[in-house]
Protein backbone atom coordinates (compact mmCIF):
# COMPACT_ATOMS: atom_id res chain seq x y z
CA UNK A 1 0.00 0.00 0.00
CA UNK A 2 1.30 3.45 -0.87
CA UNK A 3 0.54 6.45 1.25
CA UNK A 4 1.72 9.95 2.05
CA UNK A 5 3.56 10.22 5.35
CA UNK A 6 4.71 13.05 7.58
CA UNK A 7 6.20 12.70 11.08
CA UNK A 8 5.97 15.62 13.50
CA UNK A 9 6.74 16.36 17.12
CA UNK A 10 3.42 17.62 18.45
CA UNK A 11 1.94 18.69 21.75
CA UNK A 12 -1.36 17.79 23.35
CA UNK A 13 -4.21 19.88 21.89
CA UNK A 14 -2.25 20.90 18.77
CA UNK A 15 -4.47 20.71 15.71
CA UNK A 16 -3.54 18.90 12.49
CA UNK A 17 -5.37 20.51 9.55
CA UNK A 18 -5.41 18.64 6.23
CA UNK A 19 -6.63 19.85 2.84
CA UNK A 20 -7.01 17.32 0.02
CA UNK A 21 -8.15 17.43 -3.57
CA UNK A 22 -10.06 14.15 -3.17
CA UNK A 23 -11.53 11.90 -0.48
CA UNK A 24 -8.90 10.11 1.57
CA UNK A 25 -8.17 8.20 4.73
CA UNK A 26 -6.26 10.22 7.30
CA UNK A 27 -4.54 8.59 10.25
CA UNK A 28 -2.73 10.14 13.20
CA UNK A 29 -0.63 7.48 14.95
CA UNK A 30 2.22 7.14 17.39
CA UNK A 31 5.43 5.41 16.22
CA UNK A 32 4.46 1.90 17.42
CA UNK A 33 1.11 2.04 15.63
CA UNK A 34 2.74 3.47 12.50
CA UNK A 35 5.15 0.51 12.37
CA UNK A 36 2.19 -1.88 12.70
CA UNK A 37 0.30 0.03 9.95
CA UNK A 38 3.30 -0.22 7.59
CA UNK A 39 3.54 -3.95 8.25
CA UNK A 40 -0.16 -4.52 7.63
CA UNK A 41 -0.80 -5.42 11.27
CA UNK A 42 -3.57 -4.29 13.58
CA UNK A 43 -3.06 -0.69 14.67
CA UNK A 44 -4.87 2.15 16.39
CA UNK A 45 -5.20 5.67 15.07
CA UNK A 46 -7.17 8.88 15.29
CA UNK A 47 -8.91 10.04 12.13
CA UNK A 48 -10.65 8.03 9.46
CA UNK A 49 -12.25 8.57 6.06
CA UNK A 50 -12.76 12.22 5.08
CA UNK A 51 -14.68 13.63 2.12
CA UNK A 52 -14.97 17.24 3.29
CA UNK A 53 -12.03 19.48 3.94
CA UNK A 54 -10.33 20.91 5.80
CA UNK A 55 -10.12 17.87 8.08
CA UNK A 56 -9.14 18.73 11.65
CA UNK A 57 -7.65 16.24 14.09
CA UNK A 58 -6.78 17.19 17.68
CA UNK A 59 -3.53 15.69 19.03
CA UNK A 60 -4.22 13.66 22.19
CA UNK A 61 -0.75 13.88 23.79
CA UNK A 62 2.82 15.12 23.55
CA UNK A 63 5.36 13.26 21.41
CA UNK A 64 6.16 12.20 17.89
CA UNK A 65 3.13 11.60 15.69
CA UNK A 66 2.78 10.13 12.20
CA UNK A 67 0.25 11.57 9.80
CA UNK A 68 -0.70 9.39 6.83
CA UNK A 69 -2.98 10.00 3.87
CA UNK A 70 -4.09 7.39 1.38
CA UNK A 71 -6.63 7.79 -1.36
CA UNK A 72 -9.97 6.08 -1.60
CA UNK A 73 -10.73 4.94 -5.14
CA UNK A 74 -12.73 2.24 -6.86
CA UNK A 75 -9.76 1.30 -9.05
CA UNK A 76 -6.68 -0.50 -7.82
CA UNK A 77 -3.84 1.86 -6.96
CA UNK A 78 -0.39 1.08 -8.27
CA UNK A 79 1.87 -0.28 -5.57
CA UNK A 80 4.86 1.44 -7.14
CA UNK A 81 3.91 5.08 -6.71
CA UNK A 82 2.26 7.36 -4.21
CA UNK A 83 -1.37 8.39 -4.65
CA UNK A 84 -1.87 11.39 -6.91
CA UNK A 85 -3.62 14.10 -5.01
CA UNK A 86 -2.99 17.66 -4.07
CA UNK A 87 -2.80 18.09 -0.34
CA UNK A 88 -1.46 20.21 2.48
CA UNK A 89 -0.78 19.38 6.10
CA UNK A 90 -0.72 22.30 8.50
CA UNK A 91 -0.03 22.19 12.23
CA UNK A 92 -1.84 24.73 14.41
CA UNK A 93 0.07 24.87 17.69
CA UNK A 94 -1.99 25.24 20.83
CA UNK A 95 -1.80 28.64 22.43
CA UNK A 96 -0.14 28.92 25.81
CA UNK A 97 2.24 25.98 25.24
CA UNK A 98 3.94 24.91 28.45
Amino acid sequence: MKFIHQREQLNEDDLVVIESSQPCNIRLMNDANFRAFKNGARHSYIGGHFERFPARIRVPGNGFWNITLDTVTRRAISVTRKPKLEYSIKIVRRSGAK
